[in-house]
């Protein structure tokens, strides 16, 4: 199947017509994360969300392998105990 320049500017324009100038854009942003993490899944490249980075299971011995994602923010069991 090959798309040609015309028919992609009627796909373009159809999409325009459909869902509109403003959310055009929100719509492409949207669909090219979705393909980057399929991509990211098919390669097998597993990492954690951001604001839990460099906080895992294998750094904190006290949370067990496979643990949910609220047992790693939480506030680590050794921390030190107030004076």
């Amino acid at each position: 199947m090959n798309l040609g320049f015309p028919e992609l500017i009627v796909i373009f324009a159809v999409a325009l017509l459909v869902f509109g100038p403003r959310r055009l854009p929100e719509l492409a942003k949207g669909m090219g994360k979705g393909i980057r993490d399929f991509k990211k899944a098919l390669s097998g490249e597993d990492e954690l969300p951001k604001d839990i980075a460099g906080t895992s299971a294998s750094h904190n011995p006290a949370v067990p392998p496979g643990a949910p994602l609220e047992t790693l923010r939480a506030e680590p069991t050794h921390a030190k105990e107030p004076a």
